[in-house]
């Protein structure tokens, strides 16, 4: 009977050296947003398209910035440009638009901040502002829309969110100090300190 159980138990052992079978699993960066093709969708004219739209942008005379009709008139035809297009607007083809300014000089106008160090910037009248801030928050909410409706990449959004937009994702913690369980009046702080006399002052 130990003999026939021999050929069982070498058996077994030659199953056990086999290399397990490993269920196959999807390459890396398969259910990534960004690798491979959920990254992006280019297709044939698509570069053209967009060349096109910068190059409309960087033709576009400049206007009098102090004027609130040219410059409504210029927001309404950055507008016109993308819609016709078929593309998103962005932030920074609006400072483009508006006499060829950064995204940065946009926010400062929008956000009622000093435009920094790069150059002096004539104050613009209230009018103009106003109007440059309804197109602006017309782009976030934009965003907004195509975030809630799943028409942007989501990578993508969070980045144009947090980088055009300034929203943050990140906890808080609040560091409040340790309270003195201990309360002593002025006299007995007084008398803790007081030095007798017999000490020495070094």
């Amino acid at each position: 009977m130990a003999e026939s159980k021999k050929p069982n138990e070498a058996k077994k052992l030659n199953e056990a050296k086999k290399p397990s079978e490993r269920k196959k699993m999807k390459p890396r960066g398969g259910n990534s947003p960004v690798i491979g093709m959920n990254g992006y969708d280019l297709k044939p004219g698509d570069n053209t398209k967009i060349l096109q739209v910068n190059m409309a942008l960087m033709q576009m005379p400049a206007i009098d910035m102090q004027n609130v009709e040219e410059v409504e008139n210029r927001l309404i035809e950055y507008f016109a440009l993308y819609a016709q297009a078929d593309m998103k607007p962005t932030v920074v083809g609006m400072a483009i638009a508006l006499n060829g300014h950064s995204r940065q000089w946009l926010w400062a106008v929008t956000h009622d901040a000093s435009p920094g160090g790069n150059g002096y910037f004539a104050p613009l009248p209230t009018l103009v502002v106003n109007s440059i801030k309804k197109a602006y928050f017309m782009l976030e909410n934009q965003w907004e829309t195509y975030m809630n409706s799943g028409k942007v990449n989501p990578v993508a959004g969070i980045f144009l969110g947090k980088n055009n937009y300034g929203y943050q994702d990140k906890t808080e913690h609040v560091i409040a100090p340790k309270q003195q369980a201990d309360d002593y009046s002025a006299e007995e702080i007084r008398k803790r300190y007081q030095i007798t006399e017999g000490d020495s002052e070094d």
